[in-house]
């Protein structure tokens, strides 16, 4: 049993085959997806795959790269969304300093109100990060000493630094294909000292298909293959990692019901 905590079932690469996507994922023991909103303008195409679907679930939010041409967004337009049922968290929000697709001021300024959302409903917000280490620590740490509100960190590739602070404050870790590269042993020597009790698995599909399927449109059926690498860095049974990992979520997002 696996879940792939985060990957993006509205976008054009799933149009033609979802019903195959979603049946190849069942055969790879991935039986809950939760599929991520980057748009809010499109929040109501990603609500609809949700809503097809007993075993996905969905977010709502707008990512950093789109922070500056979707509409501003509220904190009551995120938490009147965030009341239907298959809305379990908020985001993708965060910083990302890599494209600069959008003004970091702007990123920042959303990234906060996602993180009100957050914790108004007591939902967890899903955060992007990238060669942003710094500032996202910091609005994170800023937030949280306002009030508590849960987290995760998705698609982990920051410090041991980073990882130890957003542990110490309750927050949990998702990895993705990334970390089966050959590229990746920083990752895998974060993994080593992460709590297994804070970790997640995803794909962040269509993007970033880990070995052996690099080079390939990445889908949910996938998150097997990241789950065995971490139970290999782990040193854990696979099974007994998916175990932990699909209990890890459902304790987060704990909106989410069990098949």
């Amino acid at each position: 049993m696996l879940v792939d905590s985060h990957c993006h079932l509205d976008f054009p690469e799933f149009e033609q085959d979802m019903d195959e996507v979603l049946a190849r994922a069942a055969v790879a023991g991935v039986t809950t997806m939760m599929t991520i909103c980057t748009f809010v303008t499109k929040f109501d195409q990603v609500h609809d795959i949700a809503k097809a679907h007993d075993n996905i679930y969905c977010t709502v939010g707008v990512h950093p790269h789109n922070a500056e041409t979707e509409p501003v967004i509220s904190v009551e337009d995120l938490t009147s969304k965030a009341s239907n049922l298959k809305v379990i968290g908020f985001g993708e929000t965060g910083l990302d300093y890599f494209y600069e697709h959008s003004p970091g001021e702007i990123q920042q300024s959303q990234f906060r109100t996602h993180i009100e959302a957050a914790r108004i409903m007591d939902l967890p917000v899903i955060i992007h990060t990238r060669d942003a280490e710094e500032d996202t620590l910091r609005i994170i740490e800023e937030e949280y000493a306002k009030a508590p509100f849960k987290g995760l960190i998705h698609c982990f590739s920051a410090s041991k630094e980073f990882a130890a602070r957003v542990i110490e404050l309750g927050l949990y870790i998702s990895i993705s294909g990334i970390v089966t590269f050959k590229s990746a042993q920083e990752i895998r020597d974060v993994i080593k000292v992460v709590p297994v009790e804070r970790l997640l698995v995803e794909t962040d599909a269509p993007y970033l298909s880990p070995i052996p399927k690099r080079g390939k449109r990445n889908e949910p059926a996938y998150t097997a293959f990241t789950a065995a690498k971490v139970a290999e860095v782990k040193e854990m049974d696979v099974t007994a990692f998916s175990e932990q990992s699909t209990e890890n979520f459902f304790r987060l997002f704990s909106k989410a019901k069990r098949g």
